[in-house]
């Protein structure tokens, strides 16, 4: 068989850790072409394109300004124009974390991909906070494959020492839990913005928990394995976004300064957009469509918190008032 054709779609810090990851893999191994293509959204920075940049000095100056990116990475034009280009046989692996409304309620991201470039879609998911991952610390992530041929050769393709991959079958509950861990990031973001202190922090991670399977239960395909929560994209994912992620330092800067999440993005994220907040809009569409909210109640404050003028003061209410079960 010809070596497997690689190619990254999304050029930001986490694309830019992960191309450092595969830029190397594919050397060490006969199963893939040692040229490793990237698709980049194109950006002027300081006059010159960021594409011709990451090719001439191998570095995203932007995004994970730093950290080299092997030279047998190769930048094209942005992703919209692979549609219709896809060979035959060509599968790939989503690692954005987010969820879209779709006509049935739920939509999955890699759901969009799937129909759009009419190829397999796995997913990957966990603890992994982008400069860490290029810093090469230990961390663990969970592939999400139905298919566990292609799961293993995506394991192949991206695990290091440093870097340690799980691969379950359970894939929809591996990206719900992606997406839906953002949101109860801004919660824990809330906690430290009202100075709350860890308790209270850990009350809105257990409490965040509970809604994110029973969200996964009432709307994943399949039946959901609660083990796919105890795994890296689960529990060990929910917790380094509640403590080291955007979500939550944006969250922290929007209880302090009563600024809007628009204005906070673009002081803070030097052009990134905020996953919890969108998600928690996508969400709130889909609960209510489906007459749950009740259910929902930290889902449900922290969208309106965010979007609908709620007071923040009004918080604390979600949790005290929070059923033990759902």
């Amino acid at each position: 068989m010809s070596p497997l054709r690689v190619c990254i779609v999304g050029s930001g810090n986490w694309g830019s850790a992960i191309a450092r990851i595969i830029g190397k893999n594919v050397q060490k191994s006969n199963r893939f072409d040692p040229i490793v293509k990237m698709w980049v959204f194109e950006e002027i920075i300081n006059g010159r394109k960021l594409s011709e940049i990451i090719n001439q000095e191998h570095e995203n100056v932007k995004y994970l300004p730093g950290y080299k990116i092997p030279k047998n990475q190769f930048v094209g034009r942005i992703c919209e124009q692979i549609a219709g280009q896809i060979k035959s046989g060509t599968f790939g692996i989503s690692l954005i974390k987010g969820i879209d409304e779709g006509p049935e309620g739920l939509k999955l991201i890699s759901d969009l991909i799937r129909e759009k470039l009419k190829i397999e879609i796995s997913v990957l998911m966990g603890a992994n906070i982008a400069k860490e991952v290029a810093d090469e610390k230990f961390c663990e992530t969970t592939i999400g494959c139905k298919n566990e041929k292609q799961g293993e050769i995506f394991k192949e393709l991206m695990q290091t020492p440093n870097f340690r991959i799980t691969v379950v079958l359970d894939s929809d509950t591996v990206e719900i839990c992606g997406a839906l861990k953002n949101i109860v990031a801004v919660g824990a973001g809330f906690c430290d913005g009202l100075d709350f202190g860890d308790n209270t922090k850990a009350a809105v991670i257990r409490l965040g928990l509970m809604e994110m399977v029973a969200f996964a239960k009432m709307f994943c395909r399949g039946p959901v394995s609660i083990a796919t929560f105890l795994e890296s994209c689960g529990v060990a994912d929910l917790i380094t976004t509640c403590y080291g992620g955007r979500n939550r330092k944006v969250a922290e800067a929007f209880a302090r300064t009563g600024k809007s999440i628009e204005e906070l993005e673009n002081e803070m994220l030097n052009g990134q957009k905020l996953q919890g907040p969108q998600t928690s809009a996508e969400v709130y569409k889909i609960l209510k469509q489906k007459n749950m909210l009740d259910k929902f109640p930290l889902f449900t404050t922290i969208y309106k918190i965010c979007y609908e003028g709620q007071s923040i003061q009004d918080f604390i209410a979600c949790l005290q008032n929070h059923p033990e079960h759902i």
